[in-house]
């Protein structure tokens, strides 16, 4: 059982974290708010040049873009959220080449870790900053970076 004196001593600790708590309460109603008006600054707002997002695969003017489909990406990726498909074809010289099918790129179970873009030798794939990626429904979480029609961008000699 505690004495008379360790009760009066508990109440006058009680007050004073209630009155240290309440201090911080009013100081901070006074400090000026900091409001970000998001969605109506779309245009003027600045996103750092590190933010990670939706992963893309650049493709220039006349379809062409620089996937060579040698699936390391796809190896790297720790959630397997990339599925590299490919075919093979015979060229002119009679050696046997990679053809991109399709690439496709699962945004629901990606990391952001950016181990796929680290690694793909030909620089195919990038994190852009569109921050914007909330849908209502799953599957169109699913992304096929490759156009369709597209191919790979021939070497410059």
């Amino acid at each position: 059982m505690q004495s008379f004196s360790q009760y009066i001593s508990g109440i006058f600790t009680a007050l004073k974290s209630l009155l240290k708590g309440m201090g911080v309460t009013w100081k901070e109603l006074w400090t000026k708010k900091v409001t970000m008006e998001y969605p109506e600054n779309r245009e003027t707002l600045v996103i750092s040049d590190r933010w990670r997002s939706e992963l893309i695969m650049p493709h220039d003017e006349n379809n062409e873009h620089a996937c060579t489909a040698c699936g390391i990406c796809m190896i790297n990726c720790p959630n397997d959220t990339i599925k590299v498909t490919s075919y093979t074809v015979e060229t002119e010289e009679g050696k046997k080449k990679k053809v991109l099918d399709k690439h496709v790129w699962d945004y629901g179970s990606c990391t952001f870790c950016n181990l796929c873009v680290i690694t793909c030798p030909s620089d195919a794939i990038i994190f852009n900053n569109d921050f914007e990626g909330a849908v209502f429904d799953r599957s169109k979480l699913v992304h096929q970076l490759n156009k369709e029609g597209s191919k790979l961008r021939d070497k410059k000699k």
